[in-house]
């Protein structure tokens, strides 16, 4: 098993999806799982670490289990099925004996973030699931990215993507009459 640690939320360009990103310790391999915006807000309260004013559901999970005299030992993202992740949460009852119960890996994840539980994940399913990162690479582009915005200004900004948008439909510049620039060209999914 590898234990894995939550590198982030990202947004998927085609779908506009949210996908939770889990990382192998090396850094060298990343796992996306593909959640639903209830599920990224989820993760991203338990990333942060402000309370909130009323306790969200994991919160409310997590003091249930420490309420009930549980603890969450570990979770274990243990199978990909038909593209979808299975998950086990391993629990730890207060007399040494333990449990398992079946969970969706995104409230896995929750839990763990507020817990402090770890993130495990069989070899298995991270060979067959993970991409390579180039960590180099990422920090680089990162600041190619950072140097470009330090140096634009936003009303440069708005008149490169206008030329973007009439090469990429043959127009001549000056043509665009909507004013709006990167229409996207996507809809947003209201679930």
């Amino acid at each position: 098993m590898v234990e894995m640690r939550v590198a982030g939320i990202a947004l998927d360009a085609a779908s506009r999806s949210p996908i939770v990103l889990l990382r192998d310790p090396s850094g060298r391999r990343q796992v996306p799982i593909w959640i639903d915006q209830a599920q990224a807000q989820n993760i991203m309260a338990g990333l942060s670490e402000q309370l909130p004013p009323r306790p969200l559901s994991h919160d409310l999970m997590a003091q249930l289990l420490e309420a009930g005299g549980l603890t969450l030992e570990r979770v274990i993202i243990h199978t990909i099925e038909d593209s979808t992740f299975r998950a086990v949460l391993k629990l730890n009852h207060g007399d040494g004996e333990a449990s398992e119960l079946d969970a969706r890996p995104s409230d896995a994840i929750a839990l763990a973030l507020r817990t402090g539980s770890g993130i495990w994940m069989l070899e298995e399913v991270v060979a067959d699931a993970s991409i390579p990162v180039d960590a180099e690479a990422d920090a680089e582009d990162d600041a190619d990215f950072r140097r470009f915005l330090d140096q634009v200004s936003p009303a440069e900004l708005v008149r490169q993507i206008g030329r973007a948008r009439s090469d990429a439909n043959g127009e001549e510049p000056g043509d665009d009459t909507d004013g709006a620039p990167g229409d996207g060209g996507g809809t947003d999914d209201p679930d």
